[in-house]
C-alpha cells in the first residue's frame, strides 16, 4: 500500500471519528433538553391533577355532613 493511500485512510478515519463524537455530543445534548421539557410537562400535569383531586375530596367532605343531616 502506498504512503499517500495510508495517509488518506488515516485522515478519513480521524475525520469520521471526530464527526461521530460531535454527533453523539449534540444528540446527547438534544436528548437532555427533550427529557427536561417532557419532565416539566408531566410535572405540570401531575400538579394540575393533584389539585383537581384535592378539590373533589374537599367537595366530597362537605357533601357528606349535609347528606347525614338530611337523613336524620
Amino acid at each position: 500500500m502506498g504512503y499517500v493511500l495510508k495517509v488518506r485512510l488515516a485522515s478519513f478515519f480521524a475525520g469520521a471519528a471526530t464527526a461521530s463524537a460531535l454527533g453523539l455530543y449534540f444528540l446527547q445534548k438534544d436528548y437532555k433538553i427533550a427529557h427536561g421539557a417532557i419532565s416539566q410537562q408531566v410535572e405540570r400535569l401531575y400538579d394540575s391533577l393533584d389539585g383537581r383531586i384535592s378539590e373533589l375530596e374537599k367537595l366530597k367532605d362537605v357533601e357528606r355532613p349535609a347528606q347525614m343531616e338530611a337523613r336524620e
